[in-house]
């Protein structure tokens, strides 16, 4: 099999997630680094080339994969310049802060026949994965309704301490930065959305962020069941919750711990669950904890994908409808209506 070699734009706390994951497969070499801050690149191995300016980097040939993990407002952008120079993308969430833009990506990679992998890490979770396997064999029956809450923790040094986190225009807002990856795990488990409707405000962060810090939302889904977001990031000093609870008619689930990693409950009609396997640790961040660290199975499915022994675990377009939810929850906060998924 093909060892498959990468560069990474971005170096900060996510990048070095994943020059660690690259690391440590055998099927991997990490080949450059680039960050616009060079002190973020002085941890980077030795060996690997380093520079402030992405298009450098994807000047080098041998490269055949680009891990883009800037702020949220460069992933596309610097999606289409890997794709446009020939090179597979691994993007981080989210895809980009706009539909527009997704289908730019998308586009970009049909154009030059390369492949654009979105990172989902919380779908490789043991927990959810069972759920997803209980739901296609339709072992809760009909789904009549799930109820998601996260209820984090974001203090003022979050945003401080950061030159893009809280601004409108280059973070996009909560459900983007926080929250993206439990949008995708309903999307993941229970399909299309027809029709979304939020209200969000900022309760605790005024002098911090630009955007709301809490907020609600209601979906309709494509088979007629109903759900519900609940979100915030003024959990009192840390993460208190991050849990999906699932109503049928042939059973009830709740998969919960603060980063849906711990299977909580369950009744579910001649069903029992034996020997769940534990999940990775979640990525530390020092005085906050992130979603759960399965870099290591994304890098895995980029190489066994370029190599034909695997399909993309989570497809540009599966990206695109998380991001389309998303613009859907805010476009109804602004306008204060119901907005039809289109």
């Amino acid at each position: 099999m093909k060892k498959i070699r990468f560069g990474i734009i971005g170096y900060g706390h996510i990048g070095k997630r994943h020059a660690q994951r690259i690391l440590e497969n055998e099927q991997a070499e990490l080949i450059a680094v680039c960050d616009n801050k060079e002190h973020e690149m002085e941890e980077a191995p030795s060996g690997v080339f380093k520079t402030t300016d992405h298009n450098e980097l994807l000047q080098i040939e041998k490269i055949d994969v680009v891990c883009v993990a800037t702020p949220n407002y460069l992933h596309a952008p610097m999606s289409v310049d890997s794709l446009n120079k020939g090179k597979h993308v691994l993007c981080e969430k989210p895809m980009a802060l706009n539909v527009l833009d997704t289908n730019k990506m998308i586009l970009a990679a049909q154009r030059n026949k390369r492949e654009l992998f979105v990172v989902k890490q919380n779908r490789f979770n043991p927990p959810i994965q069972k759920t997803k396997e209980l739901l296609e064999k339709n072992a809760l029956g009909d789904i009549l309704f799930f109820v998601i809450n996260c209820f984090w923790n974001r203090n003022a040094d979050y945003y401080l301490n950061s030159d893009w986190k809280g601004s409108k225009e280059k973070d996009g807002g909560t459900l983007f930065t926080q929250f993206s990856h439990f949008i995708d795990i309903a999307y993941f488990l229970f399909g299309d959305f027809v029709s979304v409707q939020a209200i969000g405000e900022n309760m605790n962060h005024a002098d911090t962020i630009e955007f709301e810090d809490t907020g609600v939302i209601n979906f309709e889904l494509a088979n007629g069941s109903l759900g519900s977001l609940n979100y915030t990031t003024c959990s009192y000093k840390q993460n208190l919750e991050g849990s999906i609870s699932i109503f049928g008619t042939k059973g009830t689930m709740k998969i919960g711990g603060q980063y849906l990693n711990v299977l909580d409950y369950y009744n579910i009609e001649d069903v029992t669950i034996k020997n769940l396997e534990p999940g990775n640790p979640s990525n530390d961040y020092g005085f906050y904890q992130g979603s759960m660290s399965n870099h290591d199975i994304s890098i895995a499915n980029v190489i066994n994908t370029i190599n034909g022994k695997e399909v993309i675990a989570t497809s540009a377009f599966e990206g695109m409808k998380v991001v389309q939810l998303i613009e859907s929850a805010y476009e109804s906060m602004i306008s204060g209506k119901k907005i039809r998924i289109r």
